[in-house]
């Protein structure tokens, strides 16, 4: 329970930290460390990173760091998804669900290496606003329901797909996506939790333990986000989150999933209904996807041309 204990801690002081990172860790934490089962620990890292994340989001609140009305946009689109994808979840192995954590973990710690810095306010100037003066619901919802999705389905709270969505996608500052980011988490989480707890069962008193310390982690880490570069500690922890996923992975890719792959003849794929339709429901997603954003391409969200032209006139 120490390992479990001192382990939570650092969760938390992550997820407080960074706005995510807390399931990415949590759920290999919990299998491969303490020996819980795949949907079990799936099951109960929305328990301990909704409660964590609640907690460390109330500093950011106080420092005005959430924009409510976009993360309740965002996060009642991603409810949805997540339930879907908790209740999908119950039809899929425990083996395959931790390969697609594994995929998901090392895109997202890529994305975490290779994102582009926010740029800041020059020298003297006010700074730019952080909430957006005109909330881009569309692409809220769409973005919202998709990263909900996965969240339910392998247990990945979605800070580290939620922050970089806030902040290439709706142009919110680092700051304020990393604060709006906890409040979508916390509702991702209650989402994913509804849909999975039909079919799995919690350690009550390993997830009062793992939940206690990431609570006690995320408070210290909350505080210390006011101190520290957001950009520095998200590129490490990218390396970090890259490292983990490969792990993962060579642990997932097991005797059993392997010989699953390695069976399946080319034929029986091209004459498989159910692969043509995932594909097809993928090709629509996408180019609904890219409608939405081009759609809204010439939008400017946070009102940056009018703080641009009030600066000028001041």
């Amino acid at each position: 329970m120490l390992t479990a204990l001192g382990l939570a801690v650092g969760i938390g002081l992550l997820l407080g930290l960074l706005g995510g990172g807390g399931s990415i860790l949590t759920v290999p934490m919990l299998v491969y460390v303490l020996n819980v089962a795949p949907k079990t620990a799936i099951a109960t890292s929305f328990v301990v990173v909704g409660v964590s994340s609640l907690m460390a989001l109330i500093p950011h609140a106080r420092h005005g760091h959430v924009c409510w009305k976009s993360a309740v946009v965002f996060g009642i689109a991603g409810m949805g998804g997540a339930f879907g994808g908790g209740r999908l979840a119950g039809h899929i192995s425990g083996d395959w669900l931790m390969v697609l954590f594994g995929l998901v973990t090392l895109v997202t710690g890529l994305a975490m290496i290779f994102k582009k810095a926010a740029a800041e306010p020059e020298h003297g100037r006010q700074p730019l606003p952080m909430c957006p003066l005109r909330t881009p619901v569309s692409r809220l919802l769409f973005d919202g329901a998709l990263v909900g999705g996965l969240t339910g389905l392998v247990g990945v709270g979605g800070g580290f797909l939620i922050v970089p969505a806030l902040t290439l996608w709706v142009g919110l500052p680092m700051p304020a996506a990393i604060g709006t980011s906890l409040l979508v988490i916390v509702m991702n989480a209650v989402a994913g939790f509804t849909g999975y707890i039909n079919h799995a069962e919690l350690d009550l008193a390993l997830t009062a333990v793992v939940t206690a310390g990431a609570v006690a982690g995320s408070g210290l880490g909350a505080w210390l986000s006011n101190f520290l570069s957001a950009a520095i500690l998200r590129r490490g922890f990218g390396w970090f989150v890259t490292l983990v996923a490969v792990y993962v992975l060579s642990q997932a890719l097991n005797g059993e999933v392997w010989s699953a792959l390695t069976a399946v003849q080319p034929e029986a794929i091209v004459g498989e209904k159910r692969v043509w339709g995932g594909l097809a429901a993928a090709m629509l997603l996408a180019w609904i996807g890219r409608r939405i954003h081009r759609g809204g391409a010439a939008l400017d969200p946070l009102g940056l041309a009018d703080a641009k032209q009030h600066r000028k006139l001041v």
